[in-house]
């Protein structure tokens, strides 16, 4: 299974800068620092990304902060599988993008030990308020609890924070994927 996680990990890579370069063109980057969102109001959805990113060793990759916004909302983490599971999520939620559809099937083909718990992420996504097509720049001042209220039911986020323990209780080869500073 190391060695699956890492084959995934690798095409992430890979794929990421290909992906932005070619598929995100008319993107605009947020051009924000890990420090500038950290100095944010603590209740805000901004410093939540930033303490999240600062937590990983993380920066902003340029036109797909969406993504690190995705994780902060769910809760997700960066393992491999919790990569995919939150694709799963943000797939039952709504979204629709090549880049998803690759993630979805390669997940899916090279670790299907966990179709249970990217079954379970995309059912919850289907029961949440539509997220996916926010721009999360704009909603980064918002009080974080009411934000996440707003697009996940009190029982959802309960059961997206049992699914997430419960898959962390399962894995112990963690192979964690990110945009770590180097």
């Amino acid at each position: 299974m190391k060695t699956r996680k890492k084959i995934i990990n690798w095409l992430f890579e890979k794929s990421q800068v290909f992906y932005t370069k070619n598929f995100k063109k008319n993107k605009t980057p947020w051009n924000l620092t890990v420090k500038q969102l950290c100095g944010y109001p603590k209740t805000t959805f901004g410093y939540k990304l930033g303490l999240f990113l600062k937590q990983n060793g993380f920066e902003l990759l340029p036109k797909v902060e969406r993504h690190d916004a995705y994780h902060v909302l769910t809760g997700f983490g960066t393992k491999v599988e919790d990569e995919i599971a939150l694709q799963y999520l943000c797939y039952g939620n709504g979204k629709r993008s090549k880049y998803l559809f690759g993630v979805l099937f390669l997940g899916t083909v090279l670790l299907p030990e966990y179709f249970q718990y990217y079954k379970k992420a995309y059912t919850l996504g289907k029961q949440s308020n539509t997220f996916h097509h926010f721009d999360f720049k704009l909603l980064l001042l918002l009080h974080y609890q009411n934000f996440k209220d707003t697009i996940f039911s009190k029982k959802t986020q309960q059961e997206l924070s049992c699914l997430q323990k419960e898959n962390n209780l399962q894995t112990s080869n963690t192979f964690n994927y990110g945009t770590s500073k180097e």
